[in-house]
């Protein structure tokens, strides 16, 4: 057995569109790009969406278009992935650092509210493996401190929560398409909103500067029209090389063709999960999952015993993982570090099983029988 932690799921249908973006000889940002965005929008209900070259760069670009004033504080949870504190460095700002709902392991609302003082101006929920964040009620609590709202949907595809879809209950919404994500264009991202006056400079800062549609401007070169001004351009802001281009973008159309199927099956694969180890003493689901409700990227235990049963494990041929180490034990993060005990606690129990769109019911069925085997040995 070899059974890999993450994989991407990728078909004939995604090599068909790339070789489309090859016959037509445009595989930089282009119209597939644009078509990706529309699309990306309409999937999670939001006004308009910017297709970038990763969450991280989205996570920058969120901050960077509210124009904090440098040293101002941004309040983010511990447990996550360094991007969504680094984000924060990259605007000149500092990072707050929330502890975890026991349950839930996403932000604690309670810790949020100690945390706070006036010097902070944003906050960013991350929805935690794809658990979502109590956005009812985190949503309120900033609206009355004038507080932004970045949600981090790294782990997420934009479920449905109470009547509204994650990633448009805050001002921007992020979204991850890195390999191991829910859905794919090898590296990439994309950042929505329903105020279009927040994007109104994105596009030129996700290229280096530019807001100039390329596609259209190729499309003029040739036009005997002295108006065309195909050469033209102007900098008026700051921009970094953040584009996402139509090579990633024809994979993303396909994976969101495929996307409903490939949700549907990471649900049954985490429903099985969960009737496995329902019975186990010593291992226990690591969120309250509810994989009839929401889509998740992750699935994970807590384990009394950690650190033996990932070697076990890894003996039976069955990759793991840990997601994450607590932010506040990094030494980048070192001096902004701030008491988060349950983070901290439960990073001790935490293991990633493998969960991929192409993993079979046999191999759950042989992780689960490992998992038995360990308890009871």
């Amino acid at each position: 057995m070899n059974i890999r932690l993450f994989k991407p799921s990728l078909t004939e249908l995604e090599l068909s569109n790339v070789k489309d973006a090859f016959d037509r000889s445009w595989i930089g940002l282009g119209p597939k790009v644009n078509e990706f965005e529309q699309k990306w929008a309409e999937w999670v209900g939001a006004e308009i969406a910017i297709g970038l070259n990763s969450a991280t760069a989205a996570l920058h670009l969120a901050l960077r278009v509210f124009g904090f004033q440098k040293g101002k504080k941004v309040l983010v949870p511990s447990m996550t992935f360094s991007a969504t504190a680094s984000a924060v460095l990259y605007n000149d700002l500092i990072p707050v650092f929330v502890d975890s709902d026991f349950e839930t392991l996403g932000m604690s609302l309670e810790d949020l509210d100690r945390k706070y003082d006036k010097d902070c101006v944003a906050v960013i929920p991350v929805h935690y493996c794809g658990h979502p964040v109590a956005m009812e009620k985190l949503v309120p609590w900033a609206r009355e401190r004038n507080l932004k709202i970045i949600e981090d949907c790294a782990h997420t595809t934009g479920s449905n929560y109470k009547v509204k879809n994650l990633g448009t209950w805050g001002d921007i919404g992020c979204f991850s398409f890195e390999e191991k994500k829910c859905l794919t264009t090898g590296d990439g991202g994309m950042m929505v909103t329903n105020d279009p006056e927040l994007f109104k400079d994105v596009k030129a800062m996700r290229w280096v500067g530019i807001d100039k549609d390329n596609w259209k401007t190729a499309q003029a070169y040739t036009e005997v029209n002295k108006d065309a001004y195909h050469w033209f351009y102007e900098l008026n802001v700051l921009g970094w090389k953040y584009n996402m281009n139509d090579l990633a973008a024809s994979i993303g159309l396909a994976q969101l063709e495929r996307l409903p199927q490939m949700n549907k099956r990471r649900s049954e694969i985490i429903n099985k999960y969960m009737e496995g180890i329902r019975d186990l003493k010593t291992i226990s689901p690591l969120l309250p999952y509810e994989p009839d409700k929401y889509v998740y990227q992750m699935f994970g235990i807590r384990a009394e015993k950690k650190e033996d049963l990932i070697i076990y494990l890894k003996s039976k041929g069955i990759a793991t993982g840990c997601h994450y180490t607590p932010l506040t034990f990094q030494p980048l993060f070192k001096p902004y570090a701030s008491p988060c005990p349950v983070a901290e606690k439960e990073y001790y129990k935490m293991i990633t099983l493998p969960l991929h769109v192409d993993l079979t019911n046999f191999e759950v069925d042989y992780i689960l029988e490992n998992l038995e085997k360990f308890e009871n040995e």
